[in-house]
Formats: C-alpha cells, structure tokens, sequence
C-alpha cells in the first residue's frame, strides 16, 4: 500500500526538509525531520516541495508535496474537496514558433483533506505538445523539487460545496485519471464515521494493468465493505477471458448495474458524479458549457449543461449528475 486510508498512518510516515528549486531547476536535497521548507508568494500562488513520489503506471506518478510553514491543510476546510491550480513556465513553442509561456492545469489531490501538512497527486506524464506539457513537467520532478501553484476556490455542486452527509448515495465515473477527484470525495465521505452516505465507484480504463489506484481502491472497500461498492471495466482489446469485472466504456446496462439508481426511483436522493476525458464526460453526462462572456471580455464561467448521454438514457436527471 503507498497511501494509507487511515490519517494517522500517514501522518506517522517519516518526513524530510529539502533545499528546492523550482520546475525544471537543478536537484538538491538535504534532510530533516519536518516538510515545512515552502514559501509562499505573492497573489496566493505557493511553492511546495515534492518529498516523494511512486510509479504508478507505464506513464503516471503518485507524487507528495509538502505546504507552506504557516498551513496546516491545502485547503481553508478540511472536509471539503480541494483543486490547485499548477503553473509550468514551459519552453514550448506554439505552431507559429513562439514562446508557450506560462501554463496552467488543474489537479485534485488524491488524499483526504484532512492531511496535514502534505498533499499526494496522481498525474499522467502526457507527452508535451504546444500549449502542453504540465503532467509531463510533474512527473519529471525529482525529489526536493518544487511544484508551483495556487489553492482554486472551492467547487461548487449544484450550489454548495459540500459533499459529506449530502445525499444518501452517491456514484463515482472515473475515467482513467479521472479517479483523482473522485477517490477524494469518496475518502471524504468513507472516513467519516458519523456519515452513512453509500458509495458506488466504477473505474473504467483500457487495460488492466493501467487500473490506476487500484490497490487503495481495494483497499477502501475492505475498510468499508458495508459503504463502499466497486466495479471495474475494461476498454482493451485483449480482455482476459475469466475478467469478472465489465468490459466497455459505458452503456445503459453498467450504469444501472454499477451505479445507484436515479433519485426519483425510490425517494431516496442520488448524485453522479463523472471525470474523465471530454470525450468520456460527453459520452457518459454530455459535455460542460459556458455562461456568455464578462462584461470585460473574458470567458464565462462553466456551467454543467444539458444532461445527455448514457446517464440521461438510464433515467437519471440533471439534479441526479455533477459533471467534473
């Protein structure tokens, strides 16, 4: 097991100061016995050293990153999901051969909020294109290296950002990587003695040996037979033959299988939640929109949209779906 469910198991590991650099710098490490070496900068953004890190697949990493000296937890609230937002100044050029500049991409921290003083990432190393390349930056980290970034404000679902103690059950459609966010949510909820909420998690990836996470997954399940339900599909072509778990990318059948049933069914309240590529979202809830432009011309914000796809065929309504 890399990451405990248990807070004061993780707690206990053994934790190291490091002399760092930013993204792409020059690998230096001394040790000590606290993770606390972090500054923090102007505008809220923060440098937070990478203290140790997993391969996790042919191509994704579990990484850890130390906070700031003067924070307790990555987030304001400890049981609320949290998001930060990486900022990579990349080499990259763009098709007409200019500097990319500075990117931006958003990451969900696969532990539980309640962390003290560090925060684990699951990124995938795609290989850097124009306009690119942050998940690659990442992974390439060496320890004592530093991640650059900023907390995002907290998410709202259907106009609160809580999620514990909310609905009786809820549904995680994690699509690959698409499992950060939601392992989140689901330890938020699990590790809350005093919530019963029920939890359904389908993890769908290409082969088996890409099932991120698998080995935490199952471990949640044996720490909360009673709460937690998870099913697996498979993508691939080459499905072993005696596989248990489904095979496809998503059809009315696995959602009324895997998944709760829609809230209208029974009175009791039902939310589904899906992350994933824009491709997998759409096929699943139909994809994210965007409010019209602000008065000084920027983007609108996003807004969930329609719901379409496989869970508006199985019955579920856009009040039963949060697409992340």
């Amino acid at each position: 097991m890399l990451f405990s469910s248990r807070l004061s198991n993780h707690q206990a590991r053994k934790k190291y100061i490091f002399f760092f650099l930013q993204l792409g710098g020059v690998h230096h490490v001394a040790r000590s016995s606290s993770a606390s070496s972090c500054q923090t900068t102007k505008m809220g953004v923060s440098s937070y050293p990478l203290l140790e890190k997993w391969q996790q697949s042919h191509d994704s990493w579990l990484l850890r990153f130390g906070l700031p000296t003067d924070q307790k937890f990555l987030g304001t609230d400890p049981m609320l999901p949290t998001c930060i937002s990486v900022h990579h100044d990349s080499s990259l050029l763009d098709k007409d051969n200019n500097e990319v500049g500075l990117l931006k991409k958003s990451y969900s921290p696969i532990s539980h909020p309640a962390t003290e003083r560090t925060f684990d990432l699951l990124v995938k190393a795609y290989t850097p294109v124009p306009g690119g390349g942050v998940g690659d930056a990442i992974c390439n980290l060496q320890v004592g290296q530093s991640l650059v970034g900023k907390l995002k404000a907290e998410r709202l679902v259907h106009g609160s950002p809580l999620i514990g103690k909310r609905w009786n059950r809820i549904g995680l459609v994690a699509g690959g990587t698409g499992i950060a966010p939601l392992i989140q949510l689901a330890r938020i909820i699990l590790e809350d003695p005093t919530d019963d909420t029920q939890v359904y998690l389908l993890s769908i990836n290409r082969n088996e040996h890409d099932i991120l996470m698998r080995k935490e997954i199952d471990q949640l399940a044996k720490d909360h037979p009673n709460r937690l339900n998870v099913s697996y599909s498979l993508t691939g072509k080459n499905v072993r033959s005696d596989w248990e778990g489904y095979i496809g990318r998503g059809s009315v059948d696995m959602a009324k299988n895997a998944l709760p049933p829609p809230s209208s069914s029974d009175g009791k309240t039902t939310m589904i939640f899906v992350c994933g590529t824009d491709g997998f979202r759409d096929m699943w809830a139909g994809p994210i929109a965007r409010a019209p432009p602000l008065p000084d011309g920027s983007k609108g914000p996003k807004v969930q949209g329609d719901l379409l796809g496989v869970l508006k065929e199985a019955g579920y309504e856009a009040s039963d779906v949060f697409k992340y």
